[in-house]
């Protein structure tokens, strides 16, 4: 009788948690959504290089970066508030939005050079491992393929220099061992690769 109980209530509080799906609405995501386009562009298809671009990212990785914001364990002053209220209906919604919308194509291109030392660097650094072969992300790994240069290299900054931190340390430690032309190099790679 007593496992029973701990199995209802351990699988009452996973249907809880903000990462697990409640039906999301992608008309409500897409209404939602419209206060974001000041900063991150219609359709999460950002022009500002220094707001990353939402269109295409996997849901579950949207959810926890707003998720993260709200909570306060990642923190932005532009961010932050804007989080500070969302339900988790919200944040569901709004990260199927985005998801469903098409990424837009890279705005740079990349020397062969760039290309085989980018490539490596990933491999180095264990980024395939997380992001996906091709580092399009997948499941809570957002896509780094064709995101703005500048927002890349002000992340990867944050990470190396413990400005932010990731949920299990990854991230983090991938970062920090990083020098920092591999940081710039790694932010014009990645900004260059195909988003398909």
């Amino acid at each position: 009788m007593k496992i029973s109980v701990l199995i209802a209530l351990l699988m009452g509080a996973w249907a809880c948690h903000p990462l697990v799906s409640h039906a999301a609405d992608l008309s409500a995501g897409e209404t939602k959504a419209q206060v974001c386009a000041a900063c991150h562009g219609p359709a999460g298809v950002s022009t500002q290089a220094e707001y990353p671009i939402l269109a295409g990212q996997p849901a579950q990785s949207i959810a926890i970066a707003l998720f993260q914001f709200r909570e306060g364990n990642r923190k932005n002053p532009l961010m932050s508030p804007m989080a500070a209220t969302l339900t988790n209906k919200d944040l569901n919604d709004l990260a199927a939005y985005y998801a469903a919308q098409k990424a837009p194509p890279p705005r740079s291109t990349m020397s062969e050079a760039l290309a085989t030392q980018g490539r490596a660097l990933s491999v180095q650094y264990a980024c395939v491992a997380c992001h996906g072969a091709k580092l399009q992300g997948q499941q809570q790994m957002p896509r780094l393929a064709g995101q703005h240069r500048d927002y890349l290299r002000a992340q990867l900054l944050a990470f190396r220099n413990g400005q932010r931190m990731d949920l299990d340390g990854t991230m983090t430690s991938a970062a920090q061992s990083m020098a920092a032309q591999d940081v710039d190099t790694m932010a014009d790679y990645l900004a260059a690769l195909p988003t398909e």
